[in-house]
This record gives C-alpha cells, sequence and structure tokens, in this order.
C-alpha cells in the first residue's frame, strides 16, 4: 500500500469516527476542503460512495460501515504496535488514557501520579472523569478503572484499591428532631440526599446487605445531586442522610460533624481495579503505571 493510499483511509476513518467534515479536520490539521477532496479521491478509486452527506450530519454508507469495520482495528493494532516501540527506548514513554471516576482519582490515582510523572518525564496520562461504564475499547481508552463488580469478564483486571464499604450518615443538627434508622426500611421516614446516575439518568437505589439478606432501597428526599462532594456537603449541613463511600466521611464522623448508621448494613464489597483488553500488548509506560497502581497489602 502507498503512503497516499494510508493517509486516505486515514482520513476516511477520522471523518467516519467524528460524523463531521469540521471535527475531523481540526483532529488532522488539515483544512475542510482538503479532506472532502481526499474522501472523495478514496472514493473514485474504489467506486463506490463510502459516505453519506447532509447539510447537518455525516454518516457511513453500508460499504462505509464495512471498510470501518476492517479499518478501525487494524489502525489500533498500528498504534499499539508505535507505541509498544517505546520500550526500546532508555525510558518509558507515550500517552495513557485512562477513563475513572472522581472517588477513585483522589482516593489512588493522584498520590501514584505524583511519585511517578517526575521520575518518568516522557510518559504523559489523560484522565477522563466519567461515571458511565465507559466502553474503554469503542472510546480508544487504554484502560479504565471501575469497583470491581462492574469490571466485565473479557477484560484483563488488576486490583488497584482494598475492599470498599458505603456509609449512611447524617449531621448531629437533622439527627436533633430524627429519630436514627435501625433498619434500610426506616429510611422510608426520613430525608435523603439522592444521587443522580449519569449513565442511565435514574436515581441510585441504595444498597443493603446483612447475612444472606439484599436489598435495594429507593430512598425520597428534597435533594438530588449528581455529585459525591456536593452530597457530602448537602449531608454536613443538615439537609438529610447521604449513601457515601467510607473513606468520606470517617474523619467527618470523628470529629462529630457526622453521625453513622446502619453499619450492620453495609458490608464490605471488591474495591477498584484497572481493568483493560486482554489482547492489548502493554507499553512499558502502561505496565510501569500498572505496576505502581496494583494493590498490595500493607
Amino acid at each position: 500500500m502507498r503512503g497516499e493510499q494510508l493517509g486516505d483511509l486515514t482520513a476516511f476513518l477520522a471523518v467516519a469516527e467524528e460524523r463531521s467534515f469540521t471535527q475531523a479536520a481540526a483532529k488532522l490539521g488539515v483544512s475542510q476542503s482538503a479532506l472532502s477532496h481526499t474522501v472523495r479521491r478514496l472514493e473514485a478509486r474504489i467506486g463506490i460512495r463510502l459516505l453519506n452527506r447532509t447539510t447537518r450530519s455525516v454518516a457511513p454508507t453500508e460499504g462505509g460501515e464495512r471498510l470501518l469495520s476492517t479499518l478501525r482495528p487494524a489502525m489500533e493494532r498500528i498504534d499499539e504496535e508505535l507505541e509498544a516501540l517505546s520500550a526500546l527506548r532508555d525510558k518509558p514513554a507515550g500517552t495513557i488514557r485512562i477513563t475513572t471516576a472522581e472517588h477513585a482519582v483522589n482516593m489512588i490515582i493522584w498520590p501514584v501520579l505524583t511519585k511517578l510523572l517526575p521520575q518518568y518525564p516522557d510518559i504523559n496520562v489523560e484522565l477522563s472523569i466519567d461515571y458511565h461504564l465507559t466502553d474503554i475499547v469503542a472510546e480508544r481508552f487504554d484502560a479504565g478503572i471501575r469497583i470491581g463488580e462492574q469490571v466485565a469478564k473479557d477484560m484483563i483486571a488488576v486490583r488497584i484499591g482494598p475492599d470498599m464499604r458505603m456509609a449512611v450518615v447524617g449531621a448531629p443538627t437533622y439527627f436533633a428532631t430524627r429519630k436514627r434508622p435501625k433498619t434500610p426500611q426506616d429510611l422510608a421516614t426520613h430525608d435523603c440526599i439522592n444521587l443522580r446516575l449519569p449513565s442511565s439518568g435514574g436515581l441510585y437505589a441504595w444498597e443493603f446487605e446483612k447475612g444472606e439478606r439484599a436489598l435495594n432501597v429507593r430512598v425520597e428526599g428534597h435533594l438530588v445531586l449528581n455529585n459525591v462532594d456536593q452530597m457530602l456537603k448537602a449531608a454536613t449541613l443538615g439537609f438529610g442522610l447521604a449513601y457515601l463511600p467510607e473513606d468520606q466521611v470517617l474523619a467527618h464522623v470523628a470529629e462529630g460533624r457526622l453521625i453513622r448508621v446502619l453499619a450492620d448494613w453495609c458490608p464490605p464489597f471488591p474495591g477498584y481495579h484497572l481493568y483493560y483488553p486482554s489482547r492489548r500488548q502493554p507499553s512499558a509506560a502502561f505496565a510501569l503505571l500498572v505496576d505502581a497502581l496494583r494493590y498490595r497489602k500493607k
């Protein structure tokens, strides 16, 4: 394959993935007219239309979808091989893209990166804070970080954190006029701070377990938020009960700003894992980061 043909395929791939000549041109660093000419040249050489174009959208034709399904994994494989060549350098290098939840960044990733990156200036890390269960292959992430029970079975998973627990907490001012709940069913008489799930748009059901009994409880209250830090703040201000990761509330409980309830209904569960496709060939930089994040019991 000549260099011009490879360039034409790269141009088509960018437009098909971005669904926009404008965005693809910006991504490739070329003019929109030059990109359009390149795609038309590819279509003329193949003899079929690859993209349907309207004034508002661009979408692959049936032939375009077929070429895209072949081209995308081939290009990803080339990118992986080029990245793997960095292992031949004196120092690991390259960019590592990770999708993760904000809580994992604060509790696990930052402490590791503050030590690792100054030692390896040729390594770049891109963190995408996201609560969705992102398809890391389709979105071209190198890895994802989620709690253990959310990781797909076909992924390689590396434990990077200890077991976790959730905690139900409220401010002393809130409990001044309320009885403390003794069972999850008692939450029906309490103001609870709800979490709006960005992945589905629904409200998160609080999960409880005791012995062999498991309950998912739909709670009600005056506040609905989509950020854990804001839920913690609302709880300390007395707006109601919040259901939060234990490590975020322990200091507040110890200092009397929050009171914990239903602890016997909140058992430990598998903590954060870093996961990536089993077919991925790790670069030296990626392998170094994974090893640095790997959980080791103290």
